[in-house]
C-alpha cells in the first residue's frame, strides 16, 4: 500500500520536508515512489504537483494525518473535489 508521508530533509532548527508517496513497509527515509512536494514550516511555504496530488489518492493512496492537515491548508483537494475524511475507531 502506497502512503503520503513526509520525508525530513535539512538541519537540525532548518528543517524542510518533502512529501512523498511511499511504500509503507519502507522507512521514513527510504526510497520514494514519487515526489509530489515540498513544506516549509518555518514560513508556512507549500509547493505540489497537483496532478501527482490529485492522482494518487484516486488510485488508493492513503496520506498521513500531518499530510492531510497540510493538503487541506493548500486547497487542492478541494478544488478538485476528493474528500479526505479521517477513519477513526474506538
Amino acid at each position: 500500500m502506497v502512503k503520503l508521508r513526509l520525508k525530513q530533509r535539512g538541519k537540525k532548527q532548518r528543517v524542510t520536508y518533502r512529501i512523498i508517496a511511499i511504500d509503507t513497509k519502507s522507512r521514513r527515509e527510504g526510497e520514494a515512489v514519487e515526489e509530489v512536494g515540498f513544506y516549509n514550516p518555518r514560513k508556512e511555504q507549500t509547493e505540489l504537483d497537483p496532478l501527482a496530488t490529485i492522482a494518487l489518492p484516486k488510485e488508493g493512496a492513503q496520506s498521513t494525518k500531518t499530510v492531510r492537515d497540510i493538503l487541506k491548508r493548500a486547497k487542492v483537494l478541494e478544488q478538485v473535489g476528493i474528500n479526505l475524511q479521517l477513519k477513526i475507531k474506538f
